[in-house]
């Protein structure tokens, strides 16, 4: 049994594609979507509003991993905790006990939920699943904070709506050689329509940067290439008319801003990659 979900503001034309795939397939409608893949919609006509929640899915993972009756997290990672490799098991008797933790079961439960509606996890998921292949108990200690936070916070949902108008904004930021194992920064940006997160990324960067510049340039870069995908998609959707009005993409770091805006070599950027300085083509 497969479930479809179309989406659209065209109704007859919804209607002549259901009437298509009667046609041709077996099926039943179900009317307005309520849950679908462990994902409950909310909507509130009135204000124009359209909610999305995993709590039921949640709930869950609470279960499947005996965390139901945990304390409540406040964050999703501990203020002050590194990972690193040197924490991973050093004897024999430490290995065969991590053996029993099912500790990419849970890495891979967390994650369907943070691509679907938990962004707010999506730096605490990119620490501790590199550690999948031979995590040890502060890995496992940090998973667990993870599906912690989730109990104090598993009825937050996403909002979307509220505006006539669709407003893409994108934000970026690094952390400066925060990986303990190669000194490598991490990445991380997010575009939200009218206030609402739908793409987001926090992941380690590949290449080592010299400064804290450097590490917001690199995000910087690759944000700004999601975000002209982004509006290519909306406009060929129909729903972002006004194609010649710019996306705003903020940055908090005054040294990247003007690598991107000044097309020319210096000191400070003549050993950075050429495919990190593709952002200048998209700033106005």
């Amino acid at each position: 049994m497969d479930d479809i979900l179309l989406i659209g503001n065209d109704i007859p034309m919804l209607e002549s594609i259901m009437t298509s795939l009667k046609n041709s397939f077996s099926m039943k409608d179900l009317g307005e979507a309520a849950y679908i893949l462990g994902i409950k919609i909310y909507r509130d006509w009135s204000k124009r509003l359209i909610g999305l929640s995993q709590d039921t899915y949640i709930d869950k993972v609470l279960r499947c991993f005996s965390m139901e009756q945990s304390k409540k997290g406040f964050l999703p990672v501990s203020h002050g905790i590194h990972l690193s490799k040197t924490q991973c098991p050093s004897t024999t008797d430490e290995r065969d006990r991590m053996s029993t933790v099912p500790y990419a079961s849970a890495i891979g439960s967390i994650m369907y939920a943070m691509i679907s509606t938990r962004l707010d996890v999506s730096y605490a998921l990119s620490v501790t699943s590199r550690y999948q292949f031979d995590p040890g108990e502060s890995h496992w200690t940090a998973v667990k904070n993870i599906l912690k936070y989730f109990r104090r916070t598993k009825d937050v949902f996403l909002v979307y709506g509220g505006e006539e108008e669709v407003i893409v904004t994108g934000y970026t930021d690094a952390s400066f050689q925060t990986d303990k194992d190669d000194s490598k920064s991490q990445s991380g940006y997010v575009f939200t329509i009218n206030g609402g997160a739908v793409s987001l990324k926090s992941s380690k960067q590949d290449t080592v940067a010299d400064s804290t510049m450097e590490a917001e340039y690199f995000v910087a870069s690759e944000a700004a290439k999601e975000g002209v995908w982004m509006r290519k998609f909306l406009v060929e959707l129909g729903v972002f008319p006004n194609a010649s009005s710019p996306l705003n993409l903020y940055c908090d770091n005054n040294g990247a801003i003007a690598q991107a805006k000044e097309p020319r070599n210096h000191q400070n950027n003549k050993h950075v990659l050429q495919k990190f300085h593709l952002i200048r083509e998209f700033v106005r």
